[in-house]
């Protein structure tokens, strides 16, 4: 078998793996040809894989985090010793192929920034958010008492409703950049691709909150695994944003993360945005650490970076 039908069994063997390292979900965000993979194979089971994410730009091949995947790189089969682990890291590393520069986020499953010191990399500490669902009550319990307030006033004002219109909730994720003069980071095309395989394996759920004439305050996008599931986009509208429908949103995907959908961990899926990172913070969302690594291997590409980037932000 070629490495890739390897991985594509070993993703239907282990289905505990993260959404964000599943091979269809590969294909839908990166494309089949834009990511690649290699594995440790022992006694005829692969106990190891590194995703990672390939480009090409000034004749340079280097590796990055595609749109809409949180996390790749390193994932092993649970239960190995430190000391297997560490083998496993090794032989994975050693089949890496030759890129101008690497920059990836790894899953918090991945907790030895001592292997990746030792292999020269840069590791920075970043931190998602996460929410253990074993009782519902006390997790509103642990919600802060203003933001309770707010949800509960924001019920008088809209409505809840799950569709499937993937069209309407793009231009409304598409809102909350433009609020901050941004450029929406994705396609129209490449999230209908996305969308397209999620709803296909049926791991999404589209939320909107609606007042009574009608129009759209909020939208949010819930997606899934095994053990979690991950508020991964969201959207308001500038103009509605004062309703508090956001924050009603959030907790309509905690409470159907544990009601609807039976999963233990719901995850924030970020951000380090200090504005962002206080509503987790109020809604009792407890840190989960993980690492974002980067190493140059092009002297010429690092510096046609900075060229680059010198002449973006002084033009």
């Amino acid at each position: 078998m070629t490495k890739r039908q390897q991985y594509a069994q070993f993703c239907q063997n282990h289905p505990d793996l993260p959404i964000f390292f599943q091979d269809w979900y590969l294909n839908a965000c990166c494309g089949p040809a834009g990511w690649g993979v290699v594995l440790v194979v022992q006694n005829g089971e692969v106990q190891g894989v590194w995703t990672f994410f390939q480009k090409q730009k000034m004749g340079f091949h280097y590796v990055t985090m595609p749109p809409f995947v949180k996390f790749m790189g390193p994932w092993l089969v649970p239960g190995k010793s430190e000391e297997q682990a560490g083998q496993i890291l090794e032989e994975l590393h050693q089949q890496l192929p030759q890129m101008a520069d690497w920059k990836q986020d790894f899953h918090y499953q991945f907790q030895k920034p001592d292997f990746l010191q030792k292999m020269a990399y840069q590791v920075l500490p970043k931190y998602t958010y996460r929410l253990d669902l074993a009782d519902l009550d006390q997790v509103w319990a642990g919600v802060n008492r203003n933001m309770r307030r707010n949800i509960t006033k924001a019920k008088t004002q809209v409505e809840i409703s799950i569709e499937a219109d993937h069209e309407l909730f793009y231009q409304v994720n598409r809102l909350s950049f433009e609020r901050q003069g941004l450029k929406i980071p994705y396609s129209r095309e490449a999230f209908l691709l996305h969308d397209a395989a999620l709803a296909q394996q049926n791991k999404r759920t589209i939320f909107f909150a609606r007042d009574q004439r009608g129009q759209v305050h909020s939208a949010s996008y819930l997606i899934w695994d095994q053990s979690s599931s991950y508020y991964h986009l969201s959207g308001d509208d500038p103009a509605l944003r004062k309703s508090g429908a956001g924050l009603l949103l959030t907790w309509e995907a905690i409470r159907y993360s544990k009601e609807v959908l039976g999963l233990p961990i719901f995850d924030f899926e970020g951000s380090m945005l200090p504005k962002v990172e206080v509503i987790r913070q109020q809604f009792g969302g407890q840190k989960a650490p993980y690492y974002y690594v980067e190493k140059n291997f092009s002297l010429l590409y690092r510096g046609l970076e900075r060229l680059k980037h010198h002449f973006f932000y002084h033009k």
